[in-house]
């Protein structure tokens, strides 16, 4: 299992838009992806979970990656969400 601390840069949060680009990059990875904010944790492979969890712009999140693929899995999807998911 890896992990890494990063910050929300979306102006808009993870709404919709973000959220569906982090679910597919995540649907392509071995491992299995976990976002964790304060005390809950969503599955990242889950547009709706991600939705639900309304992140806003600035929260502190946790990645974790855990199998096959971590650390490049925890590498692309970390990239992604520091470039701000499109926006």
């Amino acid at each position: 299992m890896v992990s890494r601390k990063l910050t929300v840069v979306n102006a808009s949060g993870l709404h919709a838009r973000p959220a569906s680009i982090l679910a597919q990059a995540a649907g392509k990875c071995k491992s299995n992806v976990i976002i964790q904010v304060d005390e809950k944790q969503v599955q990242v492979k889950s547009i709706l979970n991600i939705m639900a969890a309304a992140i806003r712009c600035g929260t502190e999140i946790e990645l974790i990656c855990d199998g096959e693929t971590e650390n490049e899995d925890l590498e692309t999807l970390a990239r992604l969400i520091e470039s701000g998911l499109g926006e």
